[in-house]
């Protein structure tokens, strides 16, 4: 190969590597806020239906609780967090006595 040649050949991309660090750049991440959010939401129909959950998050620390009528009569009640990397810790609770109909 002439010199003339490699010349071009690190030039051009010499100049391919300029214009792709000087265009805007898609994709990456920047700077990112910690993960913040709140909800709630709850149901109960005719059908004895009666279930609910509420979740509320702030960077890592996530807390909440959800409660669910089973259908032996009791109401089963779970409180929940996440702390880091502490993993899912839930306390379960239920209210009411279990019925069970005669057959």
């Amino acid at each position: 190969m002439s010199e003339q040649l490699i010349l071009r050949q690190v030039l051009f991309f010499a100049a391919l590597v300029a214009a792709t660090l000087a265009s805007p750049v898609y994709g990456r991440l920047g700077p990112v806020d910690p993960p913040r959010y709140d909800f709630n939401y709850a149901v109960k129909d005719y059908n004895s239906n009666d279930f609910g959950h509420q979740e509320s998050r702030d960077g890592y620390n996530t807390q909440g609780n959800y409660y669910v009528q089973l259908p032996d009569g009791r109401l089963e009640r779970v409180n929940y967090y996440v702390n880091g990397d502490s993993g899912f810790i839930a306390q379960v609770e239920y209210e009411g006595e279990a019925h069970y109909p005669a057959y």
